[in-house]
């Protein structure tokens, strides 16, 4: 028996998760019905909002006029409309008043007012025939959405001679959530299905491509569990369910494609089966494991900013990563120990050919070695030759090229997320544009200045003249005043988050006074969020480039390495940020996507997709990365094992590319614009990075670099030899000091005869 058959080559992790296959199974069905009921109902604890930062003034500011002044922070507001009679009709003023009646009798609404109470102007719309009940709901999201399912139903509709619609922010933010978790669902009904005939056309075997269908709907149940229990401490984004979705899906695909295909490969070569996971384990299984941390490293670095609905997504990142990495490392090594040989069973592919009268004389190496094509020294090995054989002219074109397809992005302009989120016919949404539309004087869009402090009413005139003075201001109201504390209402010119609201906070804030003031509003909650994510940004990418930097070291021992995954990741994402903003916000295709562009991109988003796609791209990457490190510390040929590495992982990263790109495109079905937005636009990037990046740039540089591509100085070598952790055991010992038998997991006839044949080719 050879080396790579013997039995002492099985590791104590092997022994470990293959000792009690059964048993383990077992148990993960046990801990995974546990989660199912843990998890039931986690959508309901969840909230629509968190993109402001609770550390802000204008988060204070808005806290202190909720509990001083409820009627200037209205949540809730009804629409009445006469039809052809007029709002000031006396029929439409009595049921008017007996519905305002109503509703301030409701338990848990506070601050009722309307038109035909205070007849201002801004409550009635400029036709005559549409006035508002406005009100604020108490209580934190969730309680303000309970109370909206409580009343709603019963205002909602005609009432006499006014028919009712219910809007304001706490109708947007309910109906959101409820379209979120339909989307969702409808997302999970197209992706899974889709993956699963991918997978068997990416493997052939139909048992093999359950497999990894099986660890990503572990994920997704366990994480879902996680972010219920998260709930009872934190606020956490329903915009998180979706990550939760796709990395559950995608990154437990990608992990189990390359443990399935490394499995089977081993078992080509006669290995035994406790043997083959062994080897799978400990080459393959290393890669996933350091794939893991650098994807979960990228997400985790959004803990560092303060709105919660990035934070959500960094709870949800790193539980779905780490269970997706455990379920491939401890359930899928037993259940293919159980397995076996028949891990290729129902190959239907086969039996297609051979229906087809296609099938040869026997398997051919796809077949025998994993399914995935890799072209036996033709297909991905020959292309890999080309590219770098022309490495200068690929090298430029593509960079060149992806930076043209980032350039949209440098007009980028930043907003907060809105109604017109919502999809067209969303009641609420329909509310908020005939306000938006019909109503004088943007109503919802101003700015509101608390003061505090002792005050006589000549300092209140006296400021009041001085801001109605300020550039950009078109009407003062107030001062409205309390106990201890007044507010005046600010109006702006022009859109109420656009570049001169935005100004003019800064300059109320700026504007000197005898007492304590702060400013909060639509375009003050957008000014602090940008200055919180510019704030925390650089701290951000300085610890997803800083941790990459040393994974990808311990992973390679290269010093260069690390810097070029770092760039090369980089501009793997300009094609996303560019179609962002050339799609999402300039409105192209918005017909065709079902749309409706607001000219501008949520401040939070381009984080979060940059945190995510990022991660996404190193899990490629690392995956490219472990195969060339391997063949290299085998041969010491760097082209060869440049050419190795594209030929051995190409048809499998472009595989789990495209299911993860499935599984973020049923996502981007979504109505909510912002998840179309992640869901397509982290598509494109994955399908950028896998096809573009890892297929051309990747061995163009790396022809262009050369043998000093594995250059570090010797105490770094040093370092690496003692700490790192790379595919299999030869990632210790520097390249030629051994041969290919002496290298256990690497030696195959099958693989060195193929390898000779590339090189001449």
């Amino acid at each position: 028996m050879s080396e790579v058959n013997s039995p002492e080559r099985v590791g104590g992790w092997t022994r470990f998760v293959t000792a009690r296959p059964r048993l383990a199974l077992l148990a993960a069905l046990v801990i995974t019905a546990l989660a199912v009921f843990a998890g039931s109902g986690v959508a309901d604890r969840m909230g629509s909002g968190g993109w402001e930062d609770p550390d802000a003034e204008s988060t204070y500011t808005t806290q202190v006029l909720e509990r001083e002044f409820p009627a200037s922070q209205p949540n809730l507001l009804l629409l009445l409309d006469s039809g052809s009679a007029s709002v000031d009709d006396p029929a439409v003023a009595a049921e008017a008043a007996r519905l305002t009646e109503r509703l301030a009798a409701e338990k848990g609404i506070t601050g009722v007012g309307s038109y035909w109470q205070s007849a201002s102007p801004a409550l009635r719309s400029e036709d005559g025939h549409e006035a508002i009940v406005a009100a604020r709901i108490e209580g934190d999201e969730k309680a303000a959405g309970e109370i909206l399912d409580r009343i709603a139903p019963a205002l909602r509709g005609v009432h006499g001679p006014v028919e009712v619609s219910v809007g304001g922010p706490v109708a947007v933010r309910h109906e959101m959530q409820t379209i979120i978790q339909d989307d969702l669902l409808r997302a999970e009904l197209i992706a899974l299905p889709v993956t699963l005939v991918l997978l068997v056309m990416v493997f052939g075997s139909a048992i093999a491509a359950l497999l990894p269908l099986a660890v990503g709907i572990v994920a997704i149940l366990g994480t879902n569990a996680v972010l219920r229990g998260i709930t009872e401490f934190t606020d956490v984004s329903v915009f998180a369910q979706n990550l939760t979705t796709a990395l559950g899906l995608g990154l437990a695909i990608d992990y189990a494609l390359f443990i399935v295909r490394r499995f089977r490969e081993e078992l080509a070569t006669g290995a035994d089966t406790r043997t083959a996971i062994g080897t799978t384990l400990r080459t393959a299984g290393r890669t996933v494991l350091f794939s893991a941390l650098t994807v979960a490293v990228s997400l985790a670095a959004m803990m560092v900013f303060p709105q919660y609905f990035l934070r959500s997504f960094a709870y949800a990142g790193i539980a779905v990563v780490l269970l997706a990495a455990a379920a491939a490392l401890i359930l899928l090594p037993a259940a293919l120990m159980l397995l076996g040989p028949r891990v290729n069973s129902l190959d239907l592919r086969r039996l297609l050919r051979r229906r087809a009268g296609d099938e040869q004389a026997g398997p051919d190496v796809a077949d025998r070695a994993g399914g995935v094509s890799d072209g036996s020294g033709t297909g991905w090995g020959r292309f890999a030759l080309l590219v770098m054989r022309r490495a200068p002219v690929f090298a430029v074109v593509t960079t060149v090229g992806l930076v043209l397809l980032g350039l949209p992005f440098l007009g980028v302009k930043f907003g907060t997320a809105d109604d017109r989120q919502l999809p067209a016919s969303a009641e609420s949404r329909v509310v908020q544009e005939h306000i938006r539309d019909g109503f004088p004087g943007s109503p919802g869009g101003g700015l509101e200045v608390l003061v505090e402090g002792a005050a006589t009413p000549a300092q209140y005139a006296d400021f009041r003249t001085r801001i109605a003075a300020l550039p950009g201001v078109q009407r003062v109201d107030g001062p409205v005043t309390g106990d201890g504390s007044a507010y005046f209402a600010v109006l702006p010119d022009g859109e109420s988050v656009g570049q001169g609201a935005q100004q003019l906070v800064q300059d109320l804030r700026g504007e000197p006074a005898p007492f304590e003031t702060s400013v909060t509003g639509t375009a003050a909650v957008l000014v602090d969020s940008k200055d919180a994510i510019a704030d925390r940004l650089p701290w951000a990418v300085g610890i997803i480039v800083v941790v990459t930097l040393l994974l990808v070291f311990l992973l390679t021992g290269s010093v260069l390495i690390p810097i070029q995954a770092v760039v090369l990741n980089a501009l793997s994402l300009t094609a996303m940020f560019g179609a962002v903003v050339w799609v999402f916000q300039d409105g192209n295709l918005s017909g065709l996507l079902s749309f409706t562009s607001t000219g501008d991109i949520e401040t939070t988003l381009p984080v979060l997709m940059f945190c995510v796609a990022f991660g996404l791209s190193m899990d490629y990457g690392v995956f490219l990365l472990s195969r060339i490190k391997e063949e290299y510390d085998r041969t010491g040929d760097h082209e060869h094992s440049v050419t190795f590495g594209l030929r051995h992982t190409g048809g499998l990263i472009t595989a789990a590319a495209v299911i993860l790109a499935v599984v973020m495109v049923a996502i981007g079905t979504s109505r909510v614009t912002n998840t179309k937005m992640l869901g397509l636009g982290i598509a494109l990037a994955v399908l950028m990075d896998a096809m573009v990046v890892r297929s051309l740039l990747v061995p163009a540089v790396m022809k262009l670099m050369g043998r000093v591509t594995w250059w570090a100085p010797a105490p770094l070598r040093a370092f690496h030899r003692r700490f790192g952790l790379s595919e299999g055991e030869s990632a210790r010992t520097p390249a030629g000091e051994r041969t290919a038998e002496q290298i256990p997991g690497t030696s195959r006839a099958g693989d060195e005869e193929r390898d000779k044949v590339t090189a001449q080719a």
